[in-house]
């Protein structure tokens, strides 16, 4: 059973709904490498990934591994001993969201109904290269809209298209991928796909990496896609942005702490953004971002750790901000399955958003938008948030999440900031700390190997320091079908 971090998991099974199926991780080799689990390409459960390149079905190969005639086309072979072969993937998702005073504004309910179909293929050239392609749909119909973001609605996207070659050099494994790609290679509240948006986060560039048994090393360099609005002609990597750095990866002795299975990922990361803004003021920033993830199993214990100090300049201000983001559940059972209760507090360091010395605002890069707030409506910035948490699954296939989230401002001079980095317009003229309690409800119902039912709902309730600059309270009911292959 491979080890997939707390947060990546859960993130998994509240955007992704993933289904079920047989897969091969890697092939064997004499020389051990490093757990597939956590090598930077993503979680991988029950054969499917958020990240459809992620995803190895040589199994497929054998006949007698197929269930149905969509396996066929998880190994299509194009010459006669199956080293060139072709994997053809696909997801259709189907959503409807409620959102009572959306924007946090008192105003008419808003409903969006959502649709996603995303075609991909993934072409296998021999043992050492690839070619990924992946085209995306995202249809929003419904009331009360305002202007939709292009992630949201979009006639037609190149989602993905790169290049990779990859091999052994001196025992160890390698590798370069070139083109527009997902990158997920860090904590997920740092570093994520955005399954939650219907067109998925992307970057163009390069990512390398170097991998043995223990020990791995990523680096990248790293624009992102800044998606029209109709063809895949309109979309084109940002110019004013771009993530670059290096993730390192270790793998603790299972020995360590009995039978655990932890792994230890120092990063160096640099940010550019050419057109960054902070309250109401608009010009460069570089932030760096140093620390270190620490995530796995420790018997019944799955922690999910993040520490990171970020520096840099915004304008003329000095950038000194850090994140301190802590998971931590006990499974109570000697079953996988059993419930688990768990624990999350995180603080992200505030202050200096308006220009009042150093900025001590901390910022995720392209982190999971709704770990905090299904809404959107919470970021970790200038945060401080404390969350009890319960998971259990009272029937074999249903996975049902609930926590309560209780959420204050670090600094009380600056504002509340939502998902997307902006601030709630007018927070940071009040002084009140707590911003909201947040009740959460979400089930997964895994119908079958490829079909899967997600509900979820949301109560936040305001607390003053939303309430004395006029925002509201909010409920939010979403429930989407998801059919993958």
């Amino acid at each position: 059973m491979k080890t997939v971090p707390a947060r990546l998991l859960a993130a998994t099974l509240c955007c992704a709904s993933m289904t079920a199926g047989s897969t091969a991780q890697a092939e064997e080799t004499k020389t051990p490498v490093y757990p597939v689990s956590s090598n930077g390409d993503g979680a991988v459960i029950n054969g499917y990934s958020i990240s459809r390149w992620a995803e190895d079905w040589r199994v497929m190969a054998d006949d007698g591994k197929r269930d149905d005639p969509l396996d066929r086309l998880k190994f299509l072979p194009i010459d006669g001993d199956g080293d060139i072969y072709l994997t053809l993937s696909g997801e259709l998702r189907l959503r409807v969201n409620q959102t009572t005073n959306p924007n946090l504004r008192e105003a008419e309910a808003q409903r969006q109904d959502i649709s996603r179909l995303v075609a991909g293929a993934d072409l296998h050239v021999g043992p050492h290269l690839r070619f990924f392609g992946e085209l995306a749909h995202a249809g929003l119909a419904g009331r009360n809209l305002g202007t939709p973001a292009t992630n949201m609605r979009n006639g037609l996207v190149a989602q993905q298209y790169f290049a990779e070659a990859h091999g052994r050099v001196a025992g160890l494994d390698a590798g370069i991928r070139y083109g527009r790609q997902e990158f997920v290679d860090g904590p997920n509240l740092l570093t994520s796909q955005r399954d939650n948006n219907t067109i998925h986060y992307t970057l163009n560039g390069v990512r390398a990496w170097v991998r043995g048994k223990a020990v791995r090393a990523d680096v990248f360099d790293l624009r992102p896609t800044a998606y029209g609005e109709d063809g895949i002609g309109d979309d084109r990597s940002d110019p004013e942005r771009r993530f670059s750095g290096v993730t390192l990866g270790y793998a603790v002795p299972k020995t360590f702490l009995g039978d655990s299975k932890l792994f230890v990922d120092p990063f160096l990361w640099r940010r550019r953004n050419g057109v960054g803004t902070w309250g109401g003021r608009i010009g460069p920033a570089t932030r760096w971002y140093g620390g270190v993830h620490v995530y796995g199993d420790a018997g019944p214990i799955q922690l999910d750790w993040t520490v990171n100090h970020q520096w840099g300049t915004f304008m003329d201000q000095k950038i000194d901000a850090w994140q301190v983001l802590l998971a931590q559940s006990w499974r109570l059972g000697a079953s996988k399955s059993a419930p688990r209760i768990g624990l999350s507090a995180d603080y992200a360091s505030g202050g200096g958003g308006y220009g009042d010395g150093k900025l001590r605002d901390a910022y995720s890069p392209f982190g999971n938008n709704v770990y905090y707030s299904y809404q959107l409506y919470l970021t970790p910035s200038n945060l401080r948030s404390l969350a009890p948490t319960f998971s259990f699954s009272p029937l074999k296939n249903l996975k049902v999440n609930a926590e309560y989230r209780f959420a204050w401002r670090d600094s009380v001079t600056d504002a509340v900031y939502r998902a997307n980095g902006q601030p709630f317009a007018g927070t940071q003229n009040g002084r009140a700390r707590k911003i909201a309690e947040l009740a959460r409800l979400q089930a997964v119902w895994q119908i079958s190997p490829r079909v899967s039912f997600t509900g979820r709902y949301e109560h936040l309730e305001a607390g003053p320091a939303l309430t004395d600059a006029g925002y509201r309270s909010s409920d939010f009911l979403a429930g989407w079908l998801s059919f993958r292959f």
